[in-house]
């Protein structure tokens, strides 16, 4: 079971203020009294991801509102398939439905992508990286969503890894310069450095982080960084970034990088279908 993030009460909470604000006025046309039932289909093949979300988003709205689960996040889901069923008052499942259709959605898009990056790199031993490209308030969303598609989490922020770009390089007056710096500041805290050629490579090795991305290196750049780490005294872990994709990824893990970052998991979201339909009882 992954552990889910602390902050899904406070979101689905955000999300309920800013599509409820002062009230649903179209729900109120439907009598106080009056119940539903439905069920949430999708319409095409998905990883499932965001089911605590929604169980939270009628629990803020109406408890009475119950939920029967098909699958769980992290399960495969046909298209077709009964995601879940719910009943109780129509007022707050109308309320609710987009909320917590938005939540699915989303979330199922990011594990479903990520599941096709982790298949498509399957027997290499590359682990697929997320990257700090998210929705601005749902990073943690997201980084659970990569995890049940199999991902799994590069730094969650600015406070939990050191990763030193260019512009820090420039700033700090050298590769080296800035890794001994991020040591002393940071004691404790991994340190990754980007590089951007071969020869900034060597540098970054005699440094010694513990981490060094090869940015937009060619495949054979790649194999010549990893055969040069190995061959080091102390090799590190080699993660490969920059123009990533599903035709691409294959080839670069059997290059013998340790990770490849895909900024895309996050960022480049298509929402999976699913359709909520009711009925209702008098």
């Amino acid at each position: 079971m992954l552990e889910l993030p602390p902050d899904i009460e406070t979101q689905v909470a955000a999300a309920l203020r800013e599509d409820v604000g002062g009230g649903d006025v179209t729900a109120n046309l439907v009598p106080a009294g009056q119940t539903a039932r439905g069920s949430v289909i999708t319409r095409e093949h998905a990883v499932l991801c965001g089911r605590p979300w929604a169980v939270e988003t009628f629990r803020q709205l109406d408890p009475q509102v119950q939920l029967q689960w098909h699958a769980d996040d992290g399960e495969p889901l046909k298209a077709g398939q009964t995601v879940f069923e719910l009943s109780g008052p129509a007022r707050p499942i109308l309320i609710g439905e987009r909320t917590a259709l938005n939540f699915l959605q989303l979330l199922s898009a990011v594990a479903t992508e990520t599941r096709r990056y982790v298949g498509a790199v399957a027997g290499t031993g590359c682990i697929i990286l997320d990257t700090r490209k998210t929705l601005p308030g749902l990073r943690l969303a997201q980084k659970y969503a990569v995890k049940c598609g199999g991902g799994s989490n590069h730094r969650l922020g600015l406070y939990d890894m050191v990763l030193i770009k260019e512009n820090h390089i420039v700033a700090a007056g050298s590769i080296s310069a800035a890794i001994a710096a991020a040591r002393r500041t940071a004691p404790g805290v991994k340190v990754e450095i980007e590089v951007e050629s071969l020869t900034e490579l060597e540098e970054a090795l005699a440094a010694g982080p513990d981490i060094v991305m090869l940015d937009d290196f060619s495949l054979d750049d790649m194999r010549t960084a990893v055969a040069r780490n190995r061959a080091h005294g102390r090799p590190v872990a080699l993660e490969a970034s920059g123009g990533i994709s599903l035709q691409t990824v294959r080839e670069i893990a059997q290059t013998g990088v340790d990770f490849i970052s895909v900024g895309a998991l996050t960022k480049h979201v298509r929402a999976i279908d699913l359709s909520l339909r009711l009925t209702f009882e008098r």
